[in-house]
């Protein structure tokens, strides 16, 4: 496998945000050729060796937010399921495959970046597999990779068994286990009604108590909410955005917990031990394992050697003139980010809410090289 050592945008990243973002520079290309102008050189590069990505380390039982119809990337219509289920990750994955062939994306895989450095014209990204020089670069990577642990008094001591939300393959091997699960949201929900019945004891700790969307909220609701909310801050107004809404979303095992009861959430501990947990008022469980469902950040280690000037917790960004949801670095180089949330536009980092900010990123990708 061998890298081109040149090309017009370089794409880091080969999961859904970079795929939805190929499909539009590819419609680009196919329009600057009806126009007689020069080709447009595009690759992906994705550091898993098959398409799908972080959807193939997702447990068996997660499901979307919504039904097929409502997740799909721009220009290709997720199939349904053939049930009244919304989908699974490996229904996702069969998707993203189907998607990447039908629009013949340029991916090559398995390449790692290591890192990212400025050239006079351009970027030089250095991979496993050689260099290569880009005019423009799409940072697409999302945060899968870069799980987050907080701190808790004692988890350096808890013999344990200790697993992040990506780290959890189903409950198949915490088999009769006592548990805890730390997060609030909608992992630590999902993986907690995952274990019920399975393992020994279940104890799920959030900061707060619990709060659940209606039941009939699902990810389509979701993302009109983000949308919404995104253009009334644009336009000076006050909004509450999703988070008004609450904080789960009822898919059916989590419903079906919650209304048996089984699904009971308790406070946070105060310290892991050796062998467990102790509470505040003293009270103590022995565990056998503890379960991280405590959320992502961006992985953005690729791009440490070009000192992003930061702030609110990511790199600095501007956006271009006029409606548009793109995302540029800050400090003049052409670097892009899409897909790692809110801050490369409204529900960004969902199936759902990825095209537009893809769409938004292209153009101002061509504007940029066409000068």
């Amino acid at each position: 496998m061998s890298l081109p050592e040149a090309v017009d945008v370089c794409v880091v990243g080969g999961g859904q945000s970079a795929l939805a973002l190929g499909f539009h520079l590819r419609r680009a290309e196919r329009e600057r050729t009806r126009a007689g102008r020069d080709p447009l050189s595009v690759v992906l590069l994705d550091r898993r060796e098959r398409p799908g990505g972080a959807w193939l380390d997702a447990w068996p039982s997660l499901r979307l937010f919504s039904p097929a119809g409502y997740s799909s990337l721009p220009g290709r219509l997720m199939p349904a399921t053939g049930d009244d289920d919304n989908p699974d990750a490996a229904h996702v994955v069969d998707y993203l495959t189907d998607y990447e062939q039908r629009y013949d994306l340029d991916v090559r895989r398995p390449v790692l970046v290591a890192g990212v450095q400025e050239t006079r014209d351009g970027l030089q990204v250095h991979t496993d597999h050689g260099d290569l020089r880009a005019r423009a670069v799409v940072s697409a990577t999302g945060t899968w990779d870069r799980p987050f642990w907080p701190s808790l008094p004692g988890a350096g001591v808890f013999t344990g068994r200790q697993l992040h939300t990506s780290d959890y393959r189903g409950p198949d091997d915490l088999v009769g286990a006592r548990l805890l699960v730390l997060g609030g949201g909608n992992s630590g929900a999902q993986i907690a009604a995952d274990l019920l019945g399975v393992a020994d004891a279940v104890h799920w700790v959030t900061r707060e108590p619990p709060r659940y969307l209606p039941d009939d909220v699902d990810g389509r609701v979701l993302f009109e909410v983000a949308t919404r909310a995104v253009s009334e801050r644009a336009a000076g107004r006050e909004s509450a955005g999703v988070g008004s809404l609450g904080d789960i979303v009822a898919v059916p095992p989590v419903r079906e917990a919650r209304d048996r009861g089984d699904l009971q959430a308790e406070p946070p501990p105060v310290a892991l031990s050796a062998r467990g947990a102790r509470w505040e008022d003293g009270r103590e469980v022995e565990l056998d394992a503890v379960v991280w469902a405590t959320g992502f950040r961006p992985a953005l280690g690729h791009l440490h050697e070009l000192g992003l000037p930061r702030s609110s917790g990511h790199p600095t960004t501007i956006a271009p003139d006029g409606p548009s949801s793109a995302v540029r670095s800050a400090d003049g180089r052409p670097l892009w980010f899409l897909g790692y949330g809110d801050w490369c536009g409204p529900a960004s980092a969902t199936l759902i809410g990825v095209g537009r900010p893809a769409r938004d990123t292209a153009e101002d990708v061509v504007r940029h090289l066409d000068g």
